[in-house]
């Protein structure tokens, strides 16, 4: 064992002025990265600072740490530039750590939770070099953390493999969607018109769930739970033993719907299911999509609302400035659709049910391999 900071020295990022910023490159100036830039890559306009000695650059194979807020602790690689202050560059001692085995302990279930612990005690989460000098990691020989590397690298790729299936998967309910009822915004199916606001209820009160009291334990969804894909992460589950205040509440089998963006963008959503007492309360920028009974289900309404059409509409109609943009409530509540008999409806809900099972069994085989990739 040796301590991590006599194997590898960390440097913090710098922050220019903001007049030294532009959206073009030109010559005498180099992209600046920000978390952002990471793990949003796509859909991020790059940014460029002048070139001076206070700026800190890293090369495309260096690993980096995001440092603050909520994405404390995410292992960032891939991209050549200057870095903010919100990422730390890692530099090993070449004589004894590989950069790739850094980058497996780094997102190793020890250093992680090291991470976590610190940023949970401070008043804004976050850690420095000092927090990381009480760690330690194993370096074993080179040519030892080369076969290691291989190995690990192996089950990365089984791991991204992986992630494909469950993509195949989420596009073949959509296809199965279309397939019996039609593309959304069309009425392909020659189905009856009607409205979101007449066949479920939107954002229902409190009140109205008979099972909602006070001092029953209730499971609380954050935003981060929810997956692209439609998935409730259930490790992000959290019990409290009494009903907050000032949060959405839902019911199990109610669709939730981020209002804002970028999490509406990019599909956040999902049936509610595995609640403590079949009742959870989340963040207030979910919209909570109720069916009635007899008339609509949760698995078809949710496979409605996670079609590109109807996010674009939902886009399209967002209300309030430029940085808090939000899909109002009536524009849920007025939104057409051509409603089909609630027979089709569950038996489109029994075909997902089936598929999620292949995607619950592909799952515990994932969290398998990822704790032994990461397992320190």
């Amino acid at each position: 064992m040796e301590k991590l900071c006599d194997v590898c020295d960390f440097q913090g990022g710098s922050q220019p002025p903001k007049n030294e910023w532009s959206f073009e490159f030109q010559v005498g100036y180099v992209r600046m990265l920000q978390i952002r830039d990471f793990t949003q890559s796509g859909k991020v306009i790059p940014e460029y600072v002048k070139i001076s000695s206070s700026i800190k650059q890293c090369a495309e194979d260096d690993i980096l740490i995001a440092r603050y807020g909520a994405s404390i602790g995410k292992i960032l690689t891939g991209l050549a530039g200057a870095y903010n202050v919100a990422i730390m560059k890692t530099i090993p001692n070449v004589n004894k750590l590989r950069k790739k085995y850094l980058y497996y302990y780094l997102k190793s279930s020890y250093f992680q939770n090291s991470i976590l612990n610190v940023g949970s005690r401070a008043a804004q989460a976050g850690f420095n070099k000092e927090d990381l000098s009480k760690l330690v990691i194993k370096c074993p020989e080179l040519t030892k953390q080369d076969e290691i590397i291989e190995i690990l690298s192996r089950l990365e790729l089984i791991i991204e493999w992986e992630k494909q299936q469950f993509i195949k998967l989420d596009e073949l309910i959509k296809s199965r969607f279309v397939e019996m009822f039609g593309m959304p915004g069309t009425n392909e199916k020659g189905w009856g018109a009607s409205t979101l606001g007449k066949c479920c209820v939107i954002n229902p009160k409190k009140g109205q769930d008979k099972r909602l009291q006070i001092g029953m334990e209730v499971s609380f969804i954050p935003m981060p739970a929810i997956s692209e894909n439609g998935n409730i992460d259930a490790s992000e589950i959290r019990l409290y033993d009494n009903v907050k205040t000032g949060f959405t509440y839902f019911s199990e089998n109610d669709v939730l719907f981020a209002k804002i963006t970028p999490c509406m963008e990019n599909g956040k959503g999902a049936v509610a299911v595995g609640l403590c007492n079949g009742v959870g309360f989340g963040s207030t920028e979910f919209h909570v999509i109720r069916p009635i009974e007899g008339v609509s289900n949760p698995y078809w309404l949710y496979g409605l609302t996670s079609f590109d059409t109807f996010r674009k509409d939902a886009a399209a109609n967002m209300t309030g400035s430029a940085g808090q943009k939000r899909v109002p409530a009536n524009f849920l509540e007025n939104y057409k659709v051509f409603l089909p008999p609630i027979k089709f409806q569950t038996q489109f809900a029994t075909f997902v049910h089936q598929v999620d099972k292949l995607k619950f069994m592909l799952s515990k085989q994932n969290t398998k391999r990822k704790d032994t990739l990461y397992e320190y």
